[in-house]
């Protein structure tokens, strides 16, 4: 594959930072619920977040099982009905890799156009098995929850990718 002009070549990614950045956003998303005495309907789901940002990074590495099985998880620490979770995220996962090649050839920002759907998508699906369990509409402020996702997705592109920035041994010489 061919890259854009000015953009940068990545070291591989390291498994241990993959597998630890999503212990970290699921224990991130944890911690909000815990903090905020439930989960806020407008607040942001970082695992998703995370989850889609290596689903399209590292296909190969994080998938739809990976997905389904951090979304059990998070149903079980919810309490909420079990596989609401598993069975959005193992969407977004899917549709993460079906539009992974598309989505890194854009900027940043028109990147955070692609995933916007994804999120949606995803939250939409939670709503629908909260709501064919007997569970009501969450609120208007629900609807805030997929924007600010594309809106943290730049950010999150630049925390989660600053470890393969880096040379192996870096000297004044070299300009990677």
């Amino acid at each position: 594959m061919m890259m854009r002009t000015g953009q940068a070549l990545l070291l591989p990614a390291n498994p241990w930072f993959i597998w630890g950045t999503l212990v970290g956003a699921l224990s991130l998303n944890m911690l909000v619920q815990i903090a905020l005495l439930g989960r806020s309907p407008w607040m942001p789901d970082f695992l998703a977040l995370t989850l889609a940002f290596w689903t399209i990074h590292q296909p190969r590495r994080i998938g739809v099982g990976t997905a389904f099985t951090f979304g059990l998880i998070l149903d079980v620490h919810h309490g909420s009905l079990l596989g609401q979770h598993a069975l959005a995220y193992s969407v977004l996962s899917y549709l993460a890799i079906v539009i992974h090649r598309r989505v890194l050839w854009f900027d940043l920002p028109r990147q955070a156009l692609h995933v916007l759907p994804l999120f949606a998508v995803t939250h939409a699906l939670q709503w629908l098995a909260r709501g064919m369990a007997g569970s009501g509409w969450a609120g208007w402020p629900a609807l805030l929850a997929p924007g600010f996702e594309a809106l943290l997705w730049p950010m999150a592109t630049m925390l989660l990718l600053a470890p393969q920035r880096r040379a192996h041994d870096p000297d004044e010489n070299r300009p990677i």
